[in-house]
């Protein structure tokens, strides 16, 4: 749910605890500008921050519980060794962060963020929901995406590699491209214009789709 905006004076003593403090529960963090600070080992249960600005903050160590992040910008944040425990990602600016670096198996959700020039590298995201999201040029690169839903991501320019693609929803994906020699695909759905890509990319044409056509070619005179 979201809160009336806090008055600057609020504002910084909450900044403040940040700083000082190490362990938050249940606590609600709006209109921070933390722009570039560095907060090391904390600890949030339970927590929600909105609209934070957070552009390259450091996230080192820190631990994440059951928290969400709403309307918040995290431009080039970093998240060394942090652990992710069901964390959500709603309406938020995450552009050009590596995932690469977080605790194993993190538990995270995206839904309407903006992921440009992101990068996920050799992390387990079983299940993970990226929903109606905006990932161009984004690099997937060794992954466990296995029960992953991109339902409505825009995908044009990103790139998978290496990845466990099992049962993956793609269906609503747009601008999606896959090579299944790089990639470990079963039962994946993927869109109508991926599948025809694919198909064109082996050699073939796809009759019906575009500008070919069902119907059937005269045969040549010998």
């Amino acid at each position: 749910m979201s809160t009336l905006p806090m008055d600057p004076e609020q504002a910084a003593r909450l900044a403040r605890r940040l700083e000082h403090e190490d362990t938050f529960e249940h606590e609600t963090f709006a209109d921070l500008e933390l722009p570039g600070r560095e907060l090391r080992q904390k600890e949030f249960y339970r927590c929600t921050f909105q609209r934070g600005q957070f552009q390259e903050s450091h996230w080192r160590q820190c631990k994440f519980e059951d928290c969400v992040f709403t309307g918040c910008d995290l431009t080039r944040a970093r998240f060394d060794a942090a652990a992710l425990r069901g964390v959500r990602f709603e309406g938020s600016k995450l552009m050009g962060i590596d995932w690469s670096s977080v605790s194993p198996n993190p538990e995270v959700s995206f839904e309407g963020s903006q992921l440009r020039y992101a990068s996920f590298v050799g992390l387990s995201l079983r299940k993970t929901a990226f929903l109606r999201c905006t990932a161009q040029e984004a690099n997937f690169f060794d992954l466990d995406l296995t029960d992953a839903d991109f339902e409505g991501t825009e995908l044009t320019g990103s790139n998978f590699r290496g990845c466990v693609l099992t049962r993956t929803d793609f269906a609503q994906a747009v601008g999606l491209v896959l090579d299944p020699a790089r990639n470990r695909l079963k039962d994946t759905r993927v869109p109508m214009a991926t599948a025809v890509s694919l198909a064109e990319s082996l050699g073939m044409r796809v009759v019906g789709f575009g500008a070919e056509t069902a119907t059937p070619r005269a045969r040549k005179k010998r």
